[in-house]
């Protein structure tokens, strides 16, 4: 695998400056069915594809908390003074 673009040095997720790629047209190929205890034994291990996907999804946790008053209409702006996003592992839980 070649290096990741969206990760720092230390494996921090971190924006990725696009400004100057060129458009391409993309296709999603036909979905399929991950093998789920696999994914699950590759997100314990950190050894996803894309890197830390636990790290990305904590990082869009405390966005979006910051975020509520932008994304659900009529809520009043308030200043939190903590958030934390936790995961826990189910291993009989059937994705589909």
């Amino acid at each position: 695998m070649g290096e990741l673009t969206h990760l720092d040095e230390s494996g921090q997720a971190r924006m990725v400056d696009v400004g100057a790629k060129a458009e391409t047209q993309r296709e999603r190929p036909p979905p399929t069915r991950p093998d789920a205890a696999e994914t699950l034994r590759l997100l314990r291990a950190g050894d996803l594809p894309k890197g830390d996907v636990l790290g990305a999804a904590r990082i869009a946790g405390i966005m979006a908390a910051n975020a509520t008053h932008e994304l659900i209409p009529c809520v009043i702006p308030c200043l939190l003074t903590a958030v934390a996003v936790e995961f826990d592992y189910d291993e009989d839980a059937s994705p589909w």
